[in-house]
């Protein structure tokens, strides 16, 4: 009997710390997070510039309602960095932002810990100005859309109650709209002095004409503003009220039509030199119509100034209050702090494309004008990539955020107190929304931008921690931007990810930072996109594999290095050689133009089969995907593009096939004419020996190929 009871007393004991664990974890609070919409923006705005200017470092992450907007629109391993840029552009200029994660870090000393602020922005693009402007536009991506909703993403709250807002471009070119309309000293223009045509409208006038004059006159005999209309219906009086507009009597007309409001200002116009017409906005943004008395020609001109100034005032007010949450991107610019994202360069490109103005055309544009919106921002993907120390603590390298929040910040990751020794390696976080600061909560929602955010500053707190910045032993007045042991890290960006490429947002310079497995570093550096040729239209029935025996079977085994899809209607070809792309061009050209036997039994036969084959260098690539369409495949892109014509030859070697086109391909088919063809070469000034012993070798080579094509079925019959 005696021998149970340790093991009875064990069970009890493991049963009782259990139900303890349980509730402990039952009773941790959620994550705190200060949700922000429309409806409290300006107070949290009020506060977010106290802990922004108080903050060592902001970290930033977007939700977004796509990425690409077709496949090819990707991020390929065979897109050199310009062609990169350009994608991301795209990506920018057709999605929308739908939340907005901003969360400001403070180093509190007598805690030894940071103090986070984060905020989650709900943002929908809405029309709140009243001048004519286009309605905004975006696509959505299923997948995005379908990934946002399974992590519980409120689409009700984003649209009724996001907030709106103007870039500074739609911000001026607002103000310069409400300039315009308030030029001539009135929001209404004048109407024309045209002719009276009906009868009714005759009338009108002749009565209102009336009516001005008695009043007119009725306040010169009664100086105390108590004047009455005499001789006046009812009907007319609730019209018209004696009112004092800029100490100075007027008339409030109420209950006109727009036509009869235009025969006013006729009649004012043409009668009444002392009368002014003028259009202000009254209670409840109501616009209110009044004929007002003035003494003289300079006291008009001073009241319609009056006027314009107080329509020009309401109307930047108006602008103003739509500037919405631009305001939040115009306080990090001003701060010059410390910006913080993950893999963050097309965050940056949206931040641009939204808050600030057009996207550039290039990556090198593009970089100056956000360099001095942002002079400091760092990309905690570089910083991990490019430490061996962070690397090691990573699992099985990966970088993405919720990988390196898990393995760099465990104890915060799991909101829990431990004694493990790794885990108090972690550099301590508190969170603070309003007056509440927890160190204890369960795990946020992980793809909700207020909380991303909240992870990205927790893995660069502790990544600085491993670099060696002790936040104890540094001043106030030291900046982390200005951290010798981050110089190296900041304003780096990876353009692309898949091929580790990474621009210098001070310099504009581009290098490629090593990422991913030995195996794709090799095949990326293989790449020469000189050697590269665009194909697009074949048949669907071709694969990679077939149209890589048609072109060998031309230019040899070894021609082609590599056949990568764009999809299923492009592909690239990677030559071992960059005058084979010329060479191909210019025979697929020669091909086309004729219709005989070396068309029809030429190895590339099938590759054209159909006639709508295209072929171009990469630099068409390029051009294609600066296009704002959106097609989802890239066959109809370039026809979206406007490329009519079948095959683009290269620059360098047009000038060959130019001066040889009517009689290489006479030569070609028709070896008689050989003789007199060189004779002709003979005569021709700047044509150089060179130049037609190639135009001779590429008609050589369709000639053996022909012959090898003839010997090859003679053989099989």
């Amino acid at each position: 009997m005696n021998t149970h009871r340790p093991v009875r007393a064990l069970s009890r004991a493991l049963s009782r710390a259990l139900s303890q664990s349980t509730s402990s974890s039952a009773a941790q609070p959620s994550f705190p997070l200060k949700n922000v919409t429309k409806s409290n923006f300006e107070p949290v705005l009020v506060e977010l510039r106290r802990h922004v200017a108080a903050a060592d470092f902001v970290a930033v992450d977007l939700e977004m309602s796509g990425v690409t907007s077709a496949p090819w629109r990707d991020s390929l391993e065979f897109d050199r960095s310009d062609v990169s840029y350009l994608k991301v552009k795209d990506s920018a200029e057709k999605f929308a932002v739908l939340q907005f994660g901003v969360c400001p870090f403070r180093w509190d000393s007598s805690k030894k810990s940071f103090i986070a602020h984060p905020h989650n922005f709900y943002v929908f693009p809405r029309q709140e100005l009243p001048v004519e402007s286009p309605t905004y536009e975006f696509l959505c991506q299923t997948t995005s859309i379908d990934f946002l909703a399974k992590y519980q993403f409120d689409f009700n709250m984003c649209i009724h109650e996001g907030i709106s807002y103007l870039s500074r471009g739609q911000e001026n070119e607002a103000l310069r709209r409400f300039h315009l309309a308030y030029e001539d000293g009135s929001k209404l223009k004048e109407v024309r002095d045209a002719p009276l045509v009906k009868m009714a409208d005759t009338l009108f006038t002749e009565r209102m004409k009336n009516t001005f004059t008695e009043w007119r006159d009725g306040l010169f005999r009664n100086k105390n503003g108590g004047f009455q209309f005499q001789g006046i219906s009812n009907d007319r009086q609730q019209h018209l009220e004696t009112i004092f507009f800029k100490m100075r009597p007027a008339l409030s007309l109420n209950g006109f039509t727009s036509h009869q409001l235009k025969l006013i200002q006729l009649v004012i116009r043409r009668h009444f030199q002392d009368l002014s017409y003028v259009q202000v906005n009254g209670e409840n943004s109501c616009q209110q119509q009044l004929v007002v008395h003035t003494d003289s020609k300079d006291d008009r001109e001073s009241l319609m100034k009056e006027v314009k100034d107080e329509h020009l005032r309401q109307a930047e007010t108006k602008v103003q209050a739509a500037v919405g949450f631009r305001h939040v991107i115009d306080l990090l610019s001003s701060e010059k702090k410390l910006i913080v994202g993950h893999n963050c360069f097309l965050d940056i490109a949206h931040i641009y494309s939204k808050f600030v103005g057009p996207l550039p055309s290039t990556a090198e544009e593009f970089v100056s004008s956000v360099n001095k919106c942002f002079p400091h921002i760092l990309d905690t993907k570089v910083l991990l990539n490019a430490n061996i120390g962070l690397q090691q603590r990573m699992k099985k390298s990966q970088t993405s955020l919720s990988s390196a929040f898990a393995s760099l910040c465990p104890q915060i990751s799991l909101g829990a107190k431990s004694t493990d020794l790794a885990f108090q390696l972690c550099v301590k976080v508190e969170v603070q929304v309003d007056d509440l600061r927890s160190s204890n909560w369960n795990s946020g929602a992980k793809h909700e931008a207020g909380y991303d955010a909240f992870m990205t500053g927790c893995v660069f707190a502790q990544a600085c921690s491993h670099l060696g910045i002790d936040f104890e032993a540094c001043l106030p007045s030291e900046k982390l931007s200005h951290n010798e042991k981050l110089q190296k890290h900041i304003n780096l960006l990876f353009l692309s990810w898949s091929k580790g490429d990474v621009i210098d947002l001070t310099t504009g310079n581009k290098n490629a930072m090593s990422v991913g497995s030995k195996n794709n570093k090799k095949r990326y550096l293989q790449i020469s996109y000189e050697k590269i040729a665009l194909i697009w239209g074949f048949s669907s029935k071709l694969k990679a594999r077939e149209i890589r025996e048609c072109i060998s079977k031309v230019f040899g085994l070894t021609s082609v290095v590599s056949i990568y899809h764009l999809d299923e209607t492009a592909v690239f070809v990677q030559f071992n050689k960059e005058k084979l792309v010329s060479e191909f061009l210019s025979l697929k050209d020669t091909l086309e133009r004729k219709d005989g036997p070396a068309s029809v039994l030429h190895p590339l036969a099938g590759l054209l089969e159909g006639g709508n084959t295209r072929a171009a260098d990469y630099e068409t690539y390029k051009e294609i995907c600066s296009s704002p369409n959106a097609k989802v495949l890239f066959a109809d892109q370039a026809e979206a593009f406007g490329i009519q014509w079948k095959t683009k030859l290269v620059e360098a070697k047009a000038s060959l096939c130019l001066g040889c086109e009517s009689s290489g391909e006479k030569n070609a088919l028709n070896p008689a004419s050989k003789s007199d063809e060189k004779s002709e070469r003979k005569n021709m000034e700047n044509v150089q020996s060179d130049s037609s012993t190639a135009c001779v070798s590429n008609y050589k080579i369709i000639d053996s190929l022909i012959a090898s094509r003839g010997d090859k079925i003679r053989t099989n019959l």
